[in-house]
Parts: C-alpha cells; structure tokens; sequence
C-alpha cells in the first residue's frame, strides 16, 4: 500500500492567534515572546515583521532594531494549547496515526484513508480555518521528510502535493539545504564541494558520502533521493515523550536557548495532558544538538516537571561545548503504562 504522508502547519500560530484576537493589529508587524528588555526573545512573529528580517529567537532589542514599529504582543500558552487542542481534535477526526510535532504542527498518516490526500487536506484546512479562524498549509507526500518539504512549498494559506512518481523529478533541483537533518555547516560543507542540489549529490556513492558523514552519508544517500523510511509514529506507546525543534538559523546565546524552553515546555505539558494514565513521569531531559551536528542529552530523576527544571539541566548541557545550537529538546520518561489502561485510552482516542 502506497504511503500517504500530510505534513500540516499551522500559519505563524501564536502570532496569528494575537492578531485574530486583537483585529487592530490586522496587516501591522507582530511578535510574540520575551518583553523589550535585553534578555528577551521571540518566539515567533507573523509575515508582516518578517519582511524586515525579524524572526524567531532573535533577541527582542535586535527585532526592535530591525523593525522599530513592531508591536510585541506578550504569551499567552493556556490561549495556544487550548487552540492546538481543538485543531488536534479535528486531526483525529481523519486518522488516529498523528505525530503532533509541536502545538503547531504534526505529521498524518493517511495510507488506510479511501479518499483521495489532497482533497482532505483541503478539507482539514477549511475545517480549521471555519472553527479557529486560523489559516494552515499541508504538504502532501509519500513520506515525512517530502511531505515537510511541500508544506513549505505554499505558505500560507496553501498547499503542495508530491506524487510518487514525481519525487524523482522533483529532487533533482531541490538543494541540499532541505533534506532532512542537514544543518548550516553540513550545508556549508556540501556547497563548498560544490554540491548544490540534490541531484549533484546523488552523483556520489555510498562509500564516499559515509567517508565524509559517517553513518549520517548513509541517509543522505537514500534521503536526496526522497526516500524516507520513518513512519508517522503515533506517542501513545512510547516510552518517554518529547518535543524539539531545529531552528533554521542557530542560537548563539545562552539567553536564545533559554527564551525557546517555555514553547517547548508547554507543548510537552499538552502532550503529557492527552496521555495522562499512560504511565507516570519518572526523569525529565534536555537534548542539545549542537552546530557541529554533536548531541547531547542531560537527564535527571531527582528533578520536578517544572520548567526551572528544564532550565537547570539546559544550562548543564550547555556547559559541556561552547558552540551555537541547531537543536533543542525536552522530554519525560515515563513508566510503563498499564495496558488496560492504555487500551482504554486507545478506544477514547478513536
């Protein structure tokens, strides 16, 4: 059976939700996140300030500096989680495969669907925008990474379909930067052999990418190819839970770390709320992936679910190389569920 991915984004979220919130601010320039003062950062802002380079986890004084008529509108989480929560119930609606990503996005499986893919997106898309008055974009796909890829295609407000038998046509110009897993110094790196596209890397074999990346080449051989073999995993049996985000450009700073771990807090605190009675919190974590593709992971058991947590173990994990972070995460480990229990939620869920 033919995979069937939808890569569902929602359209600069927190943003959106203030301006539908408070219709003054309607076509100005929005961010959301840290106040003025000097340690505080974006979380994220709309298309609007984005046009004059401001973006998330820039620092607020600088987004300032950028677009001095930017209005900052303060967090609001209980406000995102109970929007995510409604926009999630209609996800459920189609599939119970769904890989929430974020409160603002998530992975769909639709392969055992009858419909076709398209059109249900389109049809998920409107259903969010008549109940939220929020606008999404869907990327369609035979796999995560293409179907990720293709959300972005739109923006916003649209959509973007990958056959199967375009994906070959459609890597041959995509450049490299995209695939999956591929940071700014990996991307670097591959540019400055002179490999920009895809199709320029899959001119090289195996051997050679593994020589270069190690066990990584070995995915980037079938990745520029198109071919992703992760399936959309459904965290009602894991045995921890988590949320991370790669940012597209790398936090330099303590303080930019730091101003990322109440959006990720809070969605973990969603996540852990639709899977209460699947196993209590034994440990919390912090994951680290660093601008030279380097990970690590800081765990404790003796700490709280409590964001001050998070941040402790954040700053140890920083502690161990002083270089820019591509990617940051936080987790729960959780104890094994109870299977009739998780039986019964499984049933709630349907």
């Amino acid at each position: 059976m033919d995979r069937k991915i939808i890569h569902l984004d929602m359209d600069c979220f927190y943003a959106a939700i203030e301006v539908r919130d408070h219709p003054e601010l309607a076509g100005k320039p929005v961010g959301v996140g840290g106040a003025r003062h000097r340690r505080g950062v974006l979380t994220t802002c709309n298309y609007e300030a984005r046009k004059y380079g401001v973006r998330s986890a820039m620092p607020t004084f600088e987004a300032l500096q950028k677009c001095p008529h930017l209005i900052v509108m303060p967090t609001r989480f209980d406000v995102y989680r109970r929007e995510s929560a409604r926009i999630r119930s209609i996800l459920y609606k189609f599939t119970s495969i769904v890989e929430p990503l974020s409160l603002d996005e998530a992975f769909l499986d639709l392969s055992a669907h009858g419909g076709e893919t398209a059109a249900v997106a389109k049809v998920i898309r409107e259903m969010i925008r008549q109940q939220t008055g929020l606008t999404a974009s869907a990327g369609i796909a035979p796999n995560k990474m293409l179907a990720k890829i293709a959300s972005d295609w739109r923006k916003p407000n649209g959509q973007f379909e990958i056959k199967p038998e375009d994906v070959p046509a459609f890597m041959q110009d995509l450049p490299v930067h995209r695939l999956w897993g591929i940071g700014q110094k990996t991307a670097k790196r591959l540019t400055g052999s002179g490999i920009h596209t895809c199709s320029q890397l899959q001119a090289y074999p195996r051997l050679q990418l593994y020589t270069w990346f190690g066990k990584f080449g070995l995915e980037l051989f079938k990745l520029c190819r198109g071919i992703d073999e992760r399936p959309v995993e459904p965290d009602r049996h894991r045995k921890s839970l988590s949320n991370e985000k790669t940012f597209v450009h790398n936090l330099t700073s303590p303080a930019q770390c730091e101003g990322k771990l109440p959006e990720l807090f809070e969605d973990l605190m969603q996540d852990l709320a639709r899977h209460e009675g699947r196993g209590k919190v034994r440990g919390v974590m912090v994951k680290i992936r660093f601008a030279d593709f380097t990970r690590t992971t800081v765990e404790r058991a003796d700490l709280p679910l409590a964001l001050e947590s998070f941040r402790l173990l954040l700053h140890e994990g920083l502690q161990r190389k002083t270089l820019p972070v591509r990617l940051l995460g936080v987790g729960v480990r959780l104890e094994e569920p109870d299977e009739s229990t998780d039986t019964q939620l499984e049933l709630n869920l349907a």
